[in-house]
């Protein structure tokens, strides 16, 4: 009677160490949130790319003064100008008055300065009017009267600040004869004060042509 109670207990033992060796190990289970991870992060990666890139392509832009940007009015002709819509060009850009009289010999030598360079597209001269008691009227009677026929403008109070701050009080002093040269990237080259004859407004003027 015992030997047979030992040998049922040992046939369910044996049974049960069958069942256990042939059960499927159980499934390693990865989050969602691992498996999302990673495709995530390398999207992100590839996106950025061409967003970094572009920024190292792009092109500064000039700086330039808010002078450059003026709507400025030929006494001569009516037309409206601006330096910055005409960067490329190289101007020699003179602050005057009607009054002063080392005005009137410095232009005189720039007429004869335009003769000594010739017709040129990429040159132009603009004479400013920095005396806020002169108006257009004043100011074209002044150029007919001697044959300044070059572009000719009044400034704003705002320009005749901004081309103090920049360029010292000395270029708001017209019998100084306060000139700059504007080269084609719309860099600013003052002249030394005092009048400039034609020869010497040719050489200073060429380098930049």
């Amino acid at each position: 009677m015992m030997q047979k109670k030992i040998f049922v207990v040992s046939g369910f033992f044996v049974i049960a160490l069958l069942i256990a060796a042939c059960s499927p190990a159980p499934a390693v289970q990865t989050s969602v949130a691992e498996v999302e991870a990673v495709p995530a992060e390398e999207n992100t990666a590839v996106e950025q790319m061409p967003a970094e890139s572009a920024s190292a392509d792009s092109p500064q832009q000039p700086d330039f003064p808010a002078w450059y940007s003026a709507q400025l009015t030929d006494i001569n002709t009516g037309e409206v100008l601006s330096i910055s819509e005409n960067i490329g060009k190289v101007y020699l850009v003179e602050t005057m008055a009607v009054w002063c009289s080392n005005c009137l010999r410095q232009q005189q030598e720039v007429k004869r300065f335009h003769d000594l360079l010739g017709e040129r597209d990429d040159f132009e001269s603009i004479g400013i009017n920095i005396d806020p008691n002169e108006d257009t009227v004043l100011l074209t009677g002044y150029t007919q009267k001697n044959g300044f026929d070059w572009i000719y403008v009044v400034a704003s109070n705002e320009m005749i600040d901004e081309i103090s701050a920049l360029y010292g009080s000395q270029f708001l002093n017209p019998p100084s004869t306060p000139m700059l040269i504007i080269d084609r990237q719309g860099n600013p080259h003052p002249l030394g004060f005092g009048i400039k004859s034609a020869e010497e407004l040719l050489e200073a003027v060429m380098p930049y042509l």
